[in-house]
């Protein structure tokens, strides 16, 4: 049994984009309202480390990184040099922080940690539908691997798969619809379409709904998260706010809206199926990414919790006919949503951590 007068350690890791580092945040402050001792090892230039500074209590180490990537480029023949002393680094600090169990969440900057880890503990997660090369490659040395989709499971092997699903930041359930209204300036008064382009933005995705905004602004308030450097200073009609990034005010427009368009990417999906918010998704095509978007995407479209829209074709025109057919159908996609038993996998997800770390 575990003794309450032990302080427990665990390192995170995990980042390159913020995909890799939310759902360790959400992971993060349960544990240090219990009294962890919290590390987390990610790149020294990564979004991760300002995303993880920010938080009081966590010890940040940077270590060196090498991006695994897909296609040639000269930095493959550098990379792997990086890689290597990363894990040296990765080592090191794991001997001198002595944790009773590390949690990766991917990405490149993981692969170092994960493999330094020696006889500590390893628990990792999956969050999109196939695994990405980092946790292909980091798996052999974990020991359990929580993957937010079922269908996942078998792509794990030796039976280190656990269906968890998505831990969710527990802020993202607080949010106000009275804020949001006094932080928007919106009436309140028409129904309120929220458009997610991810944390680096969607210039296809802006631009249709900069096209169809002329019409889609007569039924629906449109708030909409363009991305860094991407506000379009021509676009301007009654009830459209559009924010560049959005941080600890995303709860609130979270609350206020009624549908959403977004992308594809796990994180965002399982966030909109925890808060049931109907959505359509507008993936990322396999040109752009490795194609988990695309695989995300169609099994939320094969539960009933969204609609797909393809970028390729889909026109301002075809964007306002899906966006007003989700909206009149939006209770048969909420009901839909509300019987799925895994929307959070944050407790579940916490469990295996805890039991790692008392068999350490």
């Amino acid at each position: 049994m575990e003794s309450s007068n032990i302080t427990k350690r665990i390192i995170f890791t995990g980042g390159g984009t913020a995909g890799h580092v939310t759902p360790n945040i959400a992971l993060i402050e349960p544990l240090l309202k219990e009294g962890w001792e919290v590390h987390y090892i990610g790149s020294t230039s990564g979004m991760e480390k300002g995303l993880i500074s920010s938080l009081e209590g966590v010890h940040f180490h940077g270590v060196s990184t090498g991006k695994l990537r897909r296609y040639f480029s000269w930095q493959n023949f550098i990379d792997p040099f990086r890689v290597i002393k990363g894990y040296f680094q990765a080592r090191k600090l794991i001997r001198q922080i002595r944790p009773d169990v590390i949690f990766s969440k991917g990405g490149f900057v993981s692969v170092p940690v994960v493999l330094g880890a020696g006889k500590v503990p390893v628990v990792a997660h999956e969050s999109d539908y196939s695994p990405g090369l980092s946790n292909r490659i980091a798996t052999r040395f974990t020991d359990k691997v929580c993957v937010s989709f079922e269908d996942t499971l078998p792509h794990i092997p030796d039976g280190k798969g656990i269906f968890t699903g998505t831990p969710i930041r527990p802020a993202l359930y607080e949010g106000s619809r009275e804020r949001a209204l006094a932080f928007t300036g919106l009436s309140g008064e028409k129904p309120v379409l929220l458009v997610m382009g991810g944390s680096l933005g969607a210039l296809k995705l802006n631009e249709l709904v900069r096209e169809a905004l002329p019409v889609l602004s007569q039924t629906y308030d449109v708030i909409h998260l363009c991305g860094r450097g991407k506000n379009d200073c021509n676009c301007a009609a009654c009830g459209y706010n559009q924010y560049e990034y959005i941080d600890k005010e995303l709860p609130d427009l979270f609350a206020l809206s009624d549908i959403v368009l977004s992308r594809a990417g796990a994180n965002s999906v399982f966030e909109l199926l925890a808060l049931n918010k109907p959505s359509i998704l507008v993936p990322l095509t396999s040109a752009s990414t490795r194609g988990d978007q695309l695989l995300n995407a169609k099994y939320f479209e094969k539960k009933g919790y969204a609609k797909v829209l393809d970028q390729n074709t889909a026109t301002a025109e075809s964007l306002v006919v899906a966006i007003d057919d989700l909206y009149a159908n939006r209770a048969a996609f909420s009901e839909m949503m509300c019987e799925d038993t895994r929307s959070d996998g944050t407790q579940a997800i916490l469990k295996i951590i805890k039991d790692a770390a008392n068999h350490a």
